[in-house]
């Protein structure tokens, strides 16, 4: 197949690029919801339709596999969390780590109070480490595992575990999406926290008593009880479960995290670390344990749901969801290098009239690009360029776009099972995302207050008179 000049394309037109979109949301919403295809299969089918629509506008098979080949890359920080992920909870588990965490866990944290203090605990783990990713892969799976003890809903307390972990990934000033957010649309780092924070505090304690409502209902029976000194016994009857020794992993885990150490050595160093716990303290065989990172297996202790939790973690049991991961971002790749996203969010943009509208116009795009995209980064960033100039226009602060941003892209992207945090989320608490995104209040109730505090004319940030000076030129 003969390269063509980019003067041999065709221009996406708005009609094109919505049919484009609109055959992909099809093909998902069928192979899912009416013909039960694996979700693999049907992104695989995206692609072919989106590649084809790419060729008709003038692109060669090479520049289709370049515009797939470089979302992929530029991806690839996430990809190897995903794989470090995988062994951290495999590590964990063998040095005794979320043992010692679910038998202290288990002994003071009631029904009632397990999902507004699970809440808060993921929202301060991951506003310290900034990252939603690793609070899912720590304390997420120790919650869920408390969980599956206490006989709770697994799907309701892994929305409150995203609820949580996204709370702090958005506001912490060392959260790369929020750096990301900032950068973007060229405003302060912490003008965006100060702006985000006039739409997530409500939301976030409007979330907390909605959790602390639900927790409410929870009861706990004399078996349940039972289940659960069973499951403490055993645990100690497993593992040597001294905090000061066991705990040393995920502290080093937050302290590194703390001091912006890259995600990726803090990650190998604590897993490392782990190993070492594993061997010399828990006494274990130091070929099984380093086995285990690539593939765990299940335990031993007579307690099926205790032997599930110990076999999970190994960058094997992360390949559905890497697989996955890579098949969006390729077509995200193109769907954004072709322009068809660009097209249609420009002739949206075009369209809007007031400022209410142009904050749910910018939550309602980040969507559309996490969907389109499989993953937030590149949502962000393509965003900020289309409504930029849109926001400078209507005076309004570039915090605003930057929080709308953020509020559509960061928020939504665990929602939706083919973005890689919908599929990590998914693979590492062990619930699909159907079956978690009516719990996930926070996530969605974000961006309804957001909208409707702009609708009030709440929030709604305007430039200084120098900043609209300087954007306007020497000449106004």
């Amino acid at each position: 197949m003969t390269e063509h000049a980019s003067s041999d394309r065709h221009a996406v037109s708005m009609t094109h690029a919505a049919l484009c979109f609109a055959g992909v949301i099809g093909m998902i919403a069928a192979g899912l919801s009416l013909f039960a295809v694996s979700l693999h299969s049907v992104i695989f089918l995206c692609l072919v339709w989106t590649a084809a629509n790419a060729r008709w506008l003038g692109y060669s098979y090479g520049e289709i596999q370049r515009l797939m080949s470089d979302a992929i890359s530029r991806a690839l920080p996430a990809i190897y969390i995903f794989l470090l992920i995988g062994m951290i909870i495999a590590s964990f588990i063998h040095s005794g780590t979320i043992a010692t965490l679910m038998y202290y866990g288990l002994s003071w944290l009631s029904p009632a109070l397990f999902l507004p203090v699970g809440l808060i605990m993921c929202a301060l783990m991951s506003l310290a480490t900034g990252t939603a990713w690793g609070t899912v892969g720590t304390l997420g799976v120790v919650f869920m595992a408390m969980a599956s003890v206490l006989d709770l809903s697994l799907g309701m307390v892994a929305g409150m575990i995203v609820c949580g972990a996204t709370f702090g990934d958005k506001l912490s000033p060392v959260s790369d999406t929020t750096n990301l957010a900032a950068m973007s649309a060229g405003t302060n780092l912490y003008r965006h926290i100060y702006s985000m924070l006039m739409t997530t505090a409500p939301t976030f304690l409007l979330t907390l008593l909605l959790f602390s409502l639900l927790g409410l209902n929870n009861n706990i029976d004399t078996l349940a009880l039972e289940q659960t000194e069973l499951i403490r016994q055993t645990l100690a009857s497993h593992y040597r479960l001294s905090p000061w020794i066991t705990l040393l992993p995920i502290i080093v885990l937050f302290s590194l995290s703390v001091k912006r150490v890259a995600a990726e050595v803090t990650m190998a160093v604590s897993s490392l670390l782990a190993v070492l716990v594993a061997v010399l303290y828990q006494g274990q065989d130091l070929a099984l344990v380093l086995n285990a990172l690539w593939e765990n297996s299940p335990g031993n202790t007579g307690i099926a749901s205790l032997d599930d939790l110990l076999g999970r973690g190994g960058m094997y049991a992360m390949s559905w969801t890497l697989l996955l991961a890579i098949m969006a971002l390729a077509l995200g790749g193109v769907m954004h290098g072709a322009g068809f996203l660009s097209a249609l969010l420009a002739g949206l943009i075009a369209r809007v009239r007031h400022r209410a509208a142009l904050v749910a116009s910018t939550i309602g795009s980040g969507l559309l690009g996490n969907m389109a995209m499989g993953e937030a980064y590149i949502s962000i960033i393509l965003n900020c360029q289309l409504f930029r100039d849109k926001y400078q226009q209507e005076a309004l602060d570039p915090a605003l776009l930057s929080r709308s941003v953020e509020e559509g892209a960061t928020l939504t992207t665990g929602l939706i099972p083919w973005t890689t945090a919908g599929a990590f989320y998914s693979a590492t608490l062990g619930v699909a995302v159907v079956d978690y995104l009516p719990w996930a209040f926070f996530n969605y109730l974000n961006a309804l207050i957001a909208i409707a505090m702009a609708a009030l004319g709440i929030g709604l940030l305007n430039q200084s008179a120098a900043a609209r000076r300087n954007t306007q030129g020497p000449g106004h």
